[in-house]
């Protein structure tokens, strides 16, 4: 499922910057495109996580507000300051952001344990 949205989303980003999308825009928008549909499928399918729905989608916020920070901090360093390609560094802070991602997700948002309290 990661891997299928998260190539939908990189191809939305490539061409949508094609078409004269800035990088920071284009990738804030589908990141609260992408965080905002995920978190259902997450729940549902990839964590099957049955526990309280406002303590899960309250962390999932938390967790991708770090992840899109990671995400810009990663753009404006490696394309603004030391000048790569912004669809080089798009692609590689995909993998980093979804490696923080999973495991956030599994250790802090849809544990088994999240939910009792």
């Amino acid at each position: 499922m990661g891997i299928v949205s998260n190539g939908a989303g990189y191809l939305a980003y490539l061409l949508i910057t094609h078409l004269g999308g800035t990088p920071k825009t284009t990738m804030s928008a589908l990141y609260v495109i992408g965080a905002t549909i995920g978190f259902f499928g997450n729940r549902n399918v990839t964590f099957s996580h049955s526990g309280s729905y406002l303590r899960s989608a309250s962390r999932y916020v938390l967790i991708h507000t770090i992840g899109y920070f990671i995400n810009l901090t990663i753009l404006l360093v490696c394309v603004d300051k030391l000048g790569y390609p912004h669809q080089l560094v798009q692609a590689v802070s995909i993998f980093a952001v979804a490696a923080f991602l999973f495991t956030a997700f599994k250790l802090f948002v849809f544990s088994s344990t999240s939910g009792k309290r």
